[in-house]
């Protein structure tokens, strides 16, 4: 009997043996590496490859570069705001038809760059207007600029200066003595400002 036990159990030592040997080999078995860039296109899916490394990436290279493009964004939004606003279209109208201006600058009174850029603080609710920008005729270039402000909320806008800078430092006062912009109520607001004047008029009425 006791000898039938024990060749019982060699012959179940002896069955039982490849099959550790084949789970050791399998937990053994390497990983194949993950592609590398440049390699060609992968023609089997295997489920012992290697996942890629994604430390590679980094936010501090990019991140400075999505910032400076937020900025340069919005400075060029903020400047085409001022561009399209009816204040910078009055103004340019008025100097085409101003003597002193088309005696220095001549005719086709423009803009002098291809895009504008308007320097200068425009804020038609608060009553404070005092903008610049480069312009150009036939004859001669300058720098424009115009500066207005409100007295009282319901008041009108009265020109403190409007006068033109040559590039030699001469200033040309366009004004005269006399406000070409008074006889106009108010400045005209885009839809922006004419939507805060009207809630900032609600907001008292109640």
């Amino acid at each position: 009997m006791w000898s039938r036990s024990v060749r019982r159990r060699a012959f179940q030592l002896l069955r039982n043996r490849p099959t550790m040997t084949t789970r050791n080999q399998i937990q053994r078995r390497t990983l194949i590496a993950a592609p590398k860039p440049g390699d060609g296109p992968l023609m089997e899916r295997r489920p012992d490859r290697e996942l890629p490394n994604i430390n590679g990436f980094r936010w501090s290279r990019t991140f400075p570069i999505f910032l400076a493009i937020i900025a340069a964004s919005s400075v060029a939004i903020f400047n085409y705001q001022k561009l399209s606003s009816p204040v910078v279209a009055s103004t340019l109208y008025a100097l085409r038809t101003n003597p002193r201006a088309r005696e220095y600058l001549g005719d086709e009174i423009y803009f002098k760059h291809q895009i504008p850029w308007i320097s200068g603080e425009m804020n038609q609710l608060r009553g404070r207007i005092d903008v610049r920008f480069a312009v150009k005729g036939t004859r001669n270039t300058a720098v424009m600029r115009f500066a207005s402000f409100r007295p009282t909320p319901k008041g009108v806008f009265e020109t403190t200066e409007w006068s033109l800078e040559t590039p030699d430092g001469t200033r040309i006062d366009l004004l005269d003595g006399e406000d070409p912009f008074r006889a106009i109520a108010s400045l005209p607001m885009d839809e922006e400002e004419r939507e805060e004047a009207t809630r900032g008029f609600r907001q008292q009425l109640r």
